[in-house]
């Protein structure tokens, strides 16, 4: 029997009873779910993961002269870690600490940044870092480097992502460190189609959503009755997936009844864009002072790197 999160059952059943359907974007990330999105940025339209890859090279050439070695990375939403090994090389710390809330992903993902990087410490941390996270006692006393890749601060609206910078300050402290990817703004039809790509792999990610309401909430929602679809909202500056209803459906999660009629979504996930004043505005917002940062060709794309300073008296 399949073990039922009680905030995944209260988040599904709150959302898809509110006047706008919505399910938070992190209970897309079940096993599954990460393998599936590991699979997206490797897709050719999406561009995300590539293009910040490359500019992450030019990063660390420059990135020891801000932050010093033997300190501990800790990374927030770690996934498959396919970006940390340049961040590792680069910084030389002492630990590293991946915070996953899908654990048996991580498990894995720490496994192989645990044998290939044998001077450096792993503690993985099995956790929603939205939440309220405890970071392991070994790295008391270390400096410490946030690293929040891939943009995922865009999954935020910006009242949460302010708030979840200022959750993150709190967690490693002043005086620490962070390095952060945002997406920038760029043309509608490059940013929808890296959220509805040709091979259907998004669509299969978050139609994933319906496959794990069903098998862990006792649900039986026909998942065939929804389809994909990714929508650029101008005014919000925002990337939108929902799951849209093909057909009027009728359906029970864990108990309870509900009904959608044709053209009705769920709403499922964003990714916010950020022009330059607007990214360091956020930062800002969230209790981070930017120290530098590096653009990707054409501004597709920017890393900051921050720096928690102590609170000040008055402007």
């Amino acid at each position: 029997m399949v073990e039922i999160d009680p905030a995944f059952r209260a988040d599904v059943l709150r959302g898809l009873a509110e006047p706008v359907p919505a399910i938070p974007a992190r209970w897309l990330y079940d096993r599954r779910g990460s393998e599936l999105f590991d699979e997206i940025t490797r897709l050719p339209a999406y561009y995300p993961t590539r293009t910040e890859t490359a500019l992450l090279e030019q990063v660390m050439v420059d990135l020891p002269t801000y932050v010093a070695p033997g300190g501990a990375v800790v990374e927030f939403g770690a996934g498959a870690a396919t970006k940390t090994p340049l961040l590792l090389a680069a910084v030389h710390p002492k630990a590293y600490v991946p915070i996953d809330i899908s654990g048996e992903y991580l498990e894995a993902s720490a496994a192989v940044v645990d044998a290939d990087h044998a001077r450096v410490a792993v503690h993985p941390v099995i956790g929603d870092f939205t939440q309220d996270v405890v970071l392991p006692s070994e790295i008391d006393g270390l400096d410490r480097l946030g690293f929040f890749p891939g943009s995922t601060i865009g999954n935020f609206v910006p009242k949460s992502a302010a708030a979840l910078l200022g959750h993150f300050r709190d967690i490693l402290g002043t005086g620490s460190k962070l390095l952060i990817g945002m997406d920038r703004i760029k043309p509608v039809d490059r940013l929808v189609a890296a959220y509805n790509d040709p091979e259907g792999v998004t669509a299969q990610f978050n139609l994933n959503l319906l496959e794990r309401i069903n098998r862990e909430l006792d649900a039986d929602i026909p998942v065939d009755a929804f389809a994909h679809e990714a929508r650029w909202a101008d005014m919000l500056g925002r990337i939108e997936m929902h799951l849209v209803a093909k057909r009027d459906v009728e359906f029970s999660v864990a108990g309870q009844q509900f009904a959608f009629a044709e053209g009705r979504s769920i709403h499922t996930e964003n990714s916010h864009k950020y022009g330059q004043r607007g990214a360091r505005l956020l930062l800002l917002a969230g209790g981070w002072t930017p120290i530098t940062e590096w653009l990707a060709p054409h501004e597709a794309f920017v890393i900051i790197l921050c720096e928690a300073h102590p609170d000040r008296f008055a402007p």
